[in-house]
């Protein structure tokens, strides 16, 4: 099933093109990321996805009745403001206490939900994000950089969980991640954006184009051994 198909999609702003000819689909179940330097849009795209930039030209489309869970970049809250995790999910609407709990689960913080939000550690509070996200039960889960600033094990974790997310809800989830390892051991598909779509496939594909190497220089060669040495047959496969 097809959950989201983009054509000849620009975006402008301040009169100026951040995106250009820009062709994507996406299907239930399947992980996609974008990758790209600073400043080539990728958050854009996120935008003008869930509705917050308009396109200048081309069209979004959505599977019909498709629910939307974004995970932002980052989320700024006054470390003085007196708040739990139970609180913050019921923002900016309210939620039943089982909608909230259930959503604290898939995410793994069930037992943060009476923390106050400013105690949390990096990981523990974007995972109380995706838990957000995660509210209506998504069809499609949007993340824009969700594990910036965590250390390795956050990441791990943070990626661990979002594979549990996937496989019990079947959704598809489309994410920006700058963390080259990580992209190439989770997605399905990788797409290198720089205002438009330089290239786009299967990890490996991706990471041996002449583009990707360009963009990247030597991380995408750390990434392509990586890749492969995760994807490496077992013996007993080879004898098989």
């Amino acid at each position: 099933m097809t959950l989201l198909t983009i054509e000849h999609l620009d975006v402008a702003l301040g009169g100026q093109r951040i995106l250009e000819e820009v062709h994507l689909t996406l299907e239930r179940g399947e992980i996609v990321t974008i990758v790209g330097p600073n400043g080539s849009g990728k958050t854009t795209l996120l935008r003008s996805i869930i509705g917050s930039l308009p396109p200048s030209r081309g069209s979004i489309s959505k599977a019909p009745g498709l629910t939307i869970g974004y995970v932002p970049q980052r989320l700024h809250l006054d470390a003085t403001l007196p708040m739990t995790v139970s609180r913050l999910m019921g923002l900016p609407r309210r939620h039943s206490a089982r909608e909230i709990e259930q959503a604290l689960a898939r995410a793994g913080v069930t037992e943060h939900a009476n923390r106050q939000v400013s105690d949390l550690s990096g990981g523990q509070f974007q995972r109380v994000l995706l838990a957000r996200a995660l509210l209506e039960s998504p069809g499609l889960l949007i993340l824009d950089e969700a594990t910036q600033g965590l250390d390795h094990r956050g990441t791990a974790d943070f990626y661990r969980q979002l594979e549990q997310v996937r496989q019990e809800l079947g959704c598809g989830v489309l994410m920006v991640s700058h963390e080259l390892h990580v992209v190439m051991r989770t997605s399905d598909r990788v797409i290198c954006l720089n205002r438009s779509i330089c290239c786009a496939g299967t990890p490996e594909r991706v990471a041996a184009s002449p583009e990707y190497r360009a963009m990247f220089g030597h991380d995408s060669q750390d990434a392509l051994a990586l890749y492969r040495h995760h994807h490496a047959p077992t013996p007993l496969e080879l004898s098989s």
